[in-house]
């Protein structure tokens, strides 16, 4: 089990999360950030301080958005477990599902 993050991140990136999260597991890519399933330890830091409310525990993530959970866990397939985002970096690439999104939130309407 896990937490992930859902649409209203997208293009937003506000990242309090990431200084929450003991285990530097939450990553960055080019249009949201990612939780890394298996560097998760469900501890729930993340879900109180997001601004937009798109962290969910991944059993309780709204209908809407259940693809978000498939896009949180393949985002890492190619990378496999870095140990850190930290020192990772932003990594400039998105889940498929996540690059085919339409522009949101305050960037898209700038």
């Amino acid at each position: 089990m896990t937490y992930i993050i859902a649409e209203p991140c997208v293009d937003l990136l506000d990242k309090s999360c990431i200084e929450e999260c003991p285990v530097d597991c939450i990553y960055e890519g080019g249009r949201m950030l990612y939780i890394h399933p298996d560097e998760c330890v469900d501890c729930g830091a993340c879900e109180p301080v997001c601004p937009v409310e798109a962290i969910f525990y991944e059993d309780d993530v709204p209908e809407q958005w259940r693809d978000f959970y498939k896009a949180n866990v393949e985002f890492f397939e190619d990378l496999g477990s870095p140990g850190g985002a930290s020192k990772t970096g932003k990594i400039d690439k998105d889940h498929a599902f996540v690059a085919g999104l339409p522009p949101m939130g305050e960037k898209a309407e700038g």
